[in-house]
């Protein structure tokens, strides 16, 4: 079968915190809906113009540029629809929300080629495979739950994008954490590939992208702490990275927490709970954007999932034993 293709059409102005780097480095960071490599191929073809001027992937450009893209889409045909149970929030022409559990992997990759979010959406919606990665323009991690937008149209897509760059969607997340926080706060701490375990991210100073994580206390326990974490950023991983940077990781979290050690004077019924938690305890609660074609505000909420409400429930009984 033919693939049909689409116009995608965008400009926008190199900000300071990009300067001086890599065109298509520049793109990945402006542009995370799209693959490297597909912006690569879109400088390379011509596609993609720095102040009208022809470029390559590897120029270094400076704050202030004007990039300019007018390339074709080609529709994706790769990826199959599948009938898999979706819970949406909310749908309408342009957007769909849905409520992710936990468990669901949302793009396909290496080890899960199928049986995600995204083939559920193909599913749900065809229209979709004419958008890259079927419009999933954020992600959420396998065992993450929480909610979700996908723009069904392309001007959607193109606006929901630049929503995300602008830092103008909030997203807010409930998670409970290692420790008996003080106070809320904000961790500002790059986010790059961990130098030595390359499925792993990790603060680092040197070659890590900008990330920026607000939080505040929700409820105090005897040995942990209910959070609401505000991303500013969203980097792969990010909550849980940096919360484990402070020395707080998520509970549940076997990539940057390790293995379970109990706290000293936990009873039973807390031991128990936390040995069946089997995922970090992180929810995607709370979803904010400006509407692409009503462009009023629109937001979402998502109830905590059983689990979590179980976990926090068996926090809360065993502060009052403590």
């Amino acid at each position: 079968m033919k693939n049909t293709t689409q116009t995608v059409n965008y400009q926008v102005i190199v900000p300071e915190h990009l300067a001086e780097k890599r065109l298509d480095q520049i793109l990945s960071a402006l542009f995370p809906a799209y693959s490297r490599s597909r912006l690569q191929s879109w400088i390379r073809s011509q596609q993609i113009l720095v102040d009208q001027q022809i470029k390559r992937p590897r120029d270094k450009i400076k704050a202030g540029a004007l990039i300019t893209i007018a390339a074709t889409l080609p529709e994706e045909t790769k990826w199959e629809a599948q009938s898999i149970p979706l819970d949406i929030v909310y749908e309408d022409e342009t957007l769909l929300v849905v409520n992710k559990p936990a468990g669901l992997v949302t793009h396909p990759a290496v080890g899960n080629p199928d049986k995600t979010l995204l083939n559920a959406l193909l599913h749900h919606c065809p229209p979709l495979k004419q958008l890259p990665r079927a419009g999933i323009i954020h992600r959420l991690d396998k065992d993450t739950s929480g909610l979700l937008v996908i723009p069904k149209t392309l001007n959607a897509h193109t606006q929901l994008v630049k929503q995300l760059q602008a830092r103008t969607i909030q997203r807010d997340y409930y998670a409970v954490v290692e420790g008996v926080l003080i106070s809320g706060g904000t961790v500002n701490a790059p986010i790059g590939r961990h130098p030595k375990l390359r499925k792993k991210m990790a603060v680092n100073t040197f070659s890590g992208k900008e990330a920026v994580s607000h939080y505040r206390v929700i409820e105090r326990f005897a040995h942990h702490t209910l959070i609401k974490v505000q991303l500013e950023t969203g980097r792969t991983h990010q909550i849980r990275v940096h919360m484990a940077h402070i020395h707080h990781p998520l509970v549940g979290d076997k990539t940057y927490r390790g293995r379970l050690q109990l706290p000293k004077k936990a009873g039973p019924e807390l031991i128990s709970c936390l040995r069946q938690f089997s995922r970090q305890a992180l929810h995607a609660e709370h979803l904010k954007l400006i509407h692409p074609l009503s462009q009023e505000v629109i937001e979402w909420q998502a109830p905590l999932p059983e689990d979590m409400i179980k976990l926090i429930n068996c926090l809360r009984e065993d502060k009052k034993h403590a």
